[in-house]
């Protein structure tokens, strides 16, 4: 069921787009499109993800965690749910278990290495330096993170 509301969904943006190009008379080659719609496909897990993660921090930091800790679970949390998505219905990679489970730890250690780190160093600035609400530099976070991931997941992870 799932799996065909992901195909009304995306037949729908097709629709959508293609009428959007032919409205202004931009023509696009088959590849271009594709990456124009890769890109909508991506936009829209990663609101998914940014909903779980945030979800998550603030259930965190209401249960009194650190906001570091809250940032390490949200991440955790919404790392997952980005690798299913993304591997299944937006880079559309395949392969078996084996390289399911090291595209999963090279997922892991680019935003570890990546995302997590800049996240927290951001969060620490807008939180300790600026005086920002716990709950609202989560959210300044996602003008550095949102790019980042994409590129990440888009030219390494899925790979």
């Amino acid at each position: 069921m799932l799996k065909r509301l992901i195909s009304i969904i995306g037949t729908i943006i097709n629709k959508t787009f293609y009428i959007i190009f032919k409205i202004f008379g931009i023509e696009l080659s088959n590849e271009k499109y594709k990456e124009i719609l890769q890109f909508i496909k991506f936009g829209l897990v990663g609101l998914s993800n940014t909903f779980i993660y945030y979800i998550a921090y603030l259930i965190s930091i209401h249960l009194g965690a650190h906001y570091f800790t809250g940032n390490a679970i949200g991440f955790i949390v919404s790392v997952l749910n980005s690798f299913y998505w993304n591997k299944k219905y937006v880079f559309e990679a395949s392969g078996g278990i084996r390289k399911s489970i090291i595209m999963l730890l090279k997922t892991f250690v680019a935003y570890g290495v990546t995302g997590l780190l800049i996240s927290n160093i951001l969060l620490f600035i807008w939180i300790d330096k600026f005086y920002i609400a716990e709950t609202i530099a989560p959210l300044i976070n996602l003008l550095v993170t949102i790019p980042l991931n994409y590129f990440i997941n888009k030219f390494w992870a899925f790979k």
